[in-house]
């Protein structure tokens, strides 16, 4: 019995994410309505079960079908800047923006 799952990988801005359809992803900000389809064609690997296409960097004719869910801030991180025998110290926090997305389709 051969596992027949579709799956590829996606580049977004500066990341890149292994997807199947029905994946949520988190990825940076895209300015899109929530509810809209987004259509990625930077996809850099294809499986489906039997067949595996390795892009140069990207493969031809296949993109992937994401759905903007939601528009929200990150986890708060803390930046913090400390000058020894100064008596210098700095913490600062930071929220980076996100988009949360549902993987809709792989359109082969």
């Amino acid at each position: 019995m051969a596992n027949k799952t579709l799956y590829a990988v996606i580049q977004m801005g500066s990341k890149q994410f292994l997807v199947k359809e029905g994946d949520k992803i988190i990825a940076e900000k895209v300015e899109l309505e929530e509810g809209k389809t987004l259509n990625v064609k930077e996809v850099l690997l294809t499986h489906d079960g039997d067949k595996t296409v390795v892009g140069e960097p990207f493969v031809e004719k296949v993109s992937v079908d994401l759905v903007l869910d939601s528009q929200e801030k990150g986890e708060k991180i803390r930046v913090a800047k400390f000058r020894a025998k100064s008596r210098s110290r700095k913490v600062q926090g930071h929220r980076q923006n996100e988009s949360h997305f549902t993987v809709k389709a792989i359109n082969l």
